[in-house]
């Protein structure tokens, strides 16, 4: 019997980051590259139940008010391919990271991707509201660790954006179960199931995917992490959301639309971009666009499509941010301003990153190719005239800013005199291991179809498709090399939609700050000033002379004097001075209030 059968693939990488504190130096390194090792094992070791078929195991029937149990662990094709690339990319990260030194990082990067693959084999809305909250909790500590102050900025943006998405997520999560009693998370039909809480849903998975006008805390946020944390983040977060689209809303029309905006967004920001690593992040929209826009196709063709893109686009990715990040740890910096004339020194740095430059540019005999191309095709297919235009026009923009532009403005460009040692040797290890999968997914990518969600007869080399997209890249480059000069980079910063929300959110700080806060001191004024200003006076001077006016007859009834009505008096008041009231009348008054309450009560009734 396997001995991985059923391990939550997931709970190897939760409980292990608990350890990582335990080791020092190699070991900790080796122990950090051994869990996912082992995450990867499980996964394969999962049972595969065929297409469209699932099976389940880790439930737990906790919640009362339903009549489901939790899943933990609902196993497809579509969780098993989302989970192989996880495990997989999250090796080759810890290797990259083999010389990261701060076990702080380590175990909140594991706490994320096992949270992550806690996300894509959750069968039910609770559980995957429980990782996607670890998620962006974990994820803030990754980028927090590369301990700068804009990092912490960042970092601060970053986990309030997702509370809000994480808020829509529960708000729809509330109405949803509410309407239906049901926790299941198999599909939305976009005819039938449409109504607030699913939009709600739908809004906090876009949250994540990155979609604008939510989409600017990654350009923000993962350029500011750690040369391992850009990395890491770049792989989980917004594919988790793709893994939710595919998974919850598959068909959902308005998707098709929020994708194709995406991909023309990323690109446009990443052509303005300076900075290497915002240039990427941008990037990521661009190629997320792709995903959404599949979901939004739906269908089997588009499925397996965004599937098999999300894994090729992990590993092309994966390697540019591993190219960005050996840069940045020899250099020391990231915009490109500040860069150029690297390839002298270091040039297995460049060829790996071009690998990936050529790979996300959907160049033939690359993996992009053999992934893009499904997804455009399931637009054809469906007779999409205008997403398919769109999409094949982001497909050349890609190649302009990430497969020419990246590596040119980086590598080569004006030599600034910069002579960085080669990356370390874990580094390149890395990357060449993500090279070799970039180019043999491309030549043979029938081992990636074989672990899709469906079997699709699609041949990416044919005579048509390579032609067109030979002739797409061409074009991109000439228009590359001809506007060049007017490419010229400067130290300049573009805005994105987070200005609304930095600017908006200071002035209605201020707007609240004015308002509540005068609300609050003429409140202050009106109570604290006078009103209880004026029962203190009644209790210390009103009071007792309301007492003696009640209490004169009674005295004199009593026998009393003069001089010892004046002298009750006097004792009346002092008492009232230190609250200490005879009880007698105490209880006098508290019979009088007892009148007063039986009349009104008689009246009102």
């Amino acid at each position: 019997m396997n001995p991985f059968a059923e391990i939550h693939p997931a709970l190897i990488l939760l409980i292990g980051a608990l350890f990582v504190p335990l080791f020092r130096g190699v070991w900790r390194s080796a122990w950090t590259i051994l869990l996912p090792v082992l995450a990867l094992a499980a996964v394969a070791a999962l049972p595969s139940p065929g297409e469209g078929a699932q099976w389940t195991g880790w439930t737990l029937r906790v919640l009362p008010w339903v009549n489901e149990p939790l899943t933990f662990l609902r196993v497809d094709g579509l969780s098993k391919a989302f989970a192989y690339i996880f495990t997989i990319n999250a090796i080759a990260a810890f290797v990259f990271a083999f010389y990261v030194k701060q076990s702080g990082q380590h175990v909140a990067a594991l706490i994320y991707i096992g949270a992550a693959l806690g996300a894509v084999f959750a069968g039910d809305l609770i559980s995957l509201y429980v990782f996607w909250e670890v998620m962006a909790v974990a994820s803030t500590f990754v980028i927090l660790a590369r301990r700068t102050e804009k990092a912490k900025g960042s970092a601060y943006r970053y986990v309030l954006i997702h509370l809000l998405g994480g808020l829509f997520f529960l708000a729809g999560l509330a109405i949803t179960v509410a309407q239906t009693g049901s926790i299941a998370f198999d599909g939305f039909d976009f005819d039938t199931a449409q109504n607030a809480g699913t939009w709600l849903i739908l809004l906090g998975f876009l949250v994540n995917a990155a979609a604008p006008p939510f989409s600017a805390w990654l350009s923000d946020a993962y350029p500011e992490a750690s040369v391992t944390g850009g990395l890491i983040l770049s792989a989980y977060t917004t594919k988790t959301a793709v893994y939710a689209l595919l998974r919850g809303y598959e068909g959902w029309e308005p998707l098709i639309w929020v994708g194709c905006i995406m991909s023309i967004y990323g690109i446009i920001y990443a052509l303005l971009e300076n900075d290497m690593r915002r240039i990427l992040a941008y990037s990521i929209i661009n190629q997320v666009g792709f995903m959404v826009c599949a979901a939004g196709i739906g269908g089997p063709i588009a499925i397996s499509g965004a599937t098999a893109h999300a894994f090729c686009h992990i590993i092309y990715k994966s390697l540019l941010w591993m190219s960005a990040g050996a840069v940045l740890y020899r250099v020391g910096k990231s915009k490109c301003t500040d860069l150029g004339g690297l390839y002298k020194t270091m040039p297995w740095t460049l060829t790996f990153g071009t690998i990936g430059a050529l790979a996300i540019s959907a160049v033939p005999l690359t993996s992009g190719f053999t992934s893009k191309t499904i997804i455009l095709h399931a637009a054809e297919h469906e007779h999409l005239f205008w997403p398919w235009l769109i999409l094949e026009a982001a497909s050349a923009g890609v190649f302009l800013h990430a497969g020419i532009k990246f590596p040119y403005f980086v590598f080569f460009n004006q030599d600034r005199g910069l002579r960085p040692k080669e990356a370390p040797l874990s580094m390149l290890l890395a990357m060449g291991a993500l090279s070799f999968l970039c180019l043999f997914l491309g030549i043979y990518p029938q081992p990636l179809y074989d672990i899709l969600p469906y079997h699709v007869d699609y041949n990416a080399w044919t005579v048509p498709h390579v032609i067109a997209q030979a002739q797409l890249l061409m074009l991109s480059a000439l228009v590359f090399f001809l506007f060049l000069p007017m490419l010229k980079r400067t130290a300049t910063i573009s805005l994105d939609t987070d200005w609304f929300y930095r600017k908006g959110g200071d002035a209605f700080y201020r707007l609240a700050d004015k308002s509540l806060n005068a609300i609050n001191a003429a409140t202050s004024r009106l109570f604290l000033g006078k009103v209880v200003n004026s029962i203190t006076n009644f209790f210390e001077s009103g009071l007792p002379r309301l007492a003696c006016f009640f209490m004169t007859p009674i005295w004199k009834l009593m026998g009393h004097d003069a001089a010892q009505i004046e002298a009750e008096r006097h004792s009346l008041f002092r008492r009232s001075k230190i609250g200490a009231f005879p009880v007698s009348i105490t209880a006098f008054f508290a019979v009088i209030l007892l009148g007063l309450l039986s009349l009104l009560f008689k009246t009102g009734k």
